[in-house]
């Protein structure tokens, strides 16, 4: 295909991306009323504990309300247009990969998109316990008026960090199989990768809620193993592929 060509093909995934991404924007715009409801249920909760009304969302201007739900739409449109668009990427790349290439790229997406969600509905159950946990923080007299756009973005983000954080061991294994890491190079940064895991989960979770901080940080830490068992699964394949073919001497593994 020439490099014209290249571009129409192009231009027609983008389009059909981006009318997939509107109509699941306007579904989601209908659905801001329960996303509002479910992410300021912290706020309600720590104005039950207070027993006043100076707990709550503010909007700093007369269209911040219409903004909220504009950025609520456009997140969960993402979200719902994911299969979409995602296919649309693989389509427009697919032709130019090998067939050892698409079986690689099929198994990591296969994996990193589950994980993604997954990690993204247990940011989602974290989320309250640390807006509940920095209202504490509040010094005596003083009140809470969350920002909404404020409110939300960080809402938003804590969640893709989580649910980036368990899509890093998929890219772990991707690194194993382009040669950058090896198994037992990933494995040897397993004190690492406790700390670091334990650090995010004390950090993510409340500090009295310690059954949720070993459970966030346990889930971490076995996606760590299980990238760093299957990277030395490819790598005792790959040695007794390459001494088949003559290219290792015949040595233990």
């Amino acid at each position: 295909m020439s490099l014209g060509g290249h571009l129409v093909e192009l231009r027609r995934r983008l389009m059909i991306s981006a009318a997939a991404l509107l109509v699941a924007m306007i579904l989601g715009f209908f659905l801001s009323d329960p996303v509002i409801a479910f992410i300021t249920e912290p706020v309600r909760k720590i104005a039950e504990a207070r027993g006043d009304d100076l707990v709550g969302l503010t909007f700093s201007s007369v269209t911040s309300p219409f903004d909220l739900r504009i950025r609520i739409a456009f997140s969960l449109g993402i979200f719902v247009a994911a299969p979409v668009w995602l296919w649309q990427i693989w389509a427009f790349i697919m032709p130019g990969l090998t067939r050892k290439e698409v079986k690689y790229t099929i198994g990591f997406v296969a994996s990193a998109v589950p994980l993604f969600f997954i990690g993204c509905y247990v940011g989602a159950l974290v989320v309250p316990h640390v807006i509940e946990l920095m209202a504490t923080f509040t010094p005596e007299g003083a009140n809470n008026l969350f920002e909404a756009k404020q409110f939300y973005d960080f809402s938003l983000k804590l969640m893709l960090v989580v649910g980036v954080s368990f899509v890093l061991p998929v890219f772990l294994v991707a690194l194993n199989v382009a040669g950058v890491m090896s198994g037992r190079a990933i494995l040897k940064g397993w004190r690492v990768a406790i700390l670091i895991a334990t650090v995010f989960a004390a950090l993510a979770t409340p500090a009295a809620d310690v059954v949720s901080m070993l459970m966030l940080a346990g889930i971490l830490v076995v996606l760590f193993f299980a990238a760093a068992g299957l990277s030395m699964l490819f790598d005792r394949r790959k040695n007794k592929r390459q001494k088949a073919e003559g290219l290792l001497p015949d040595v233990g593994v």
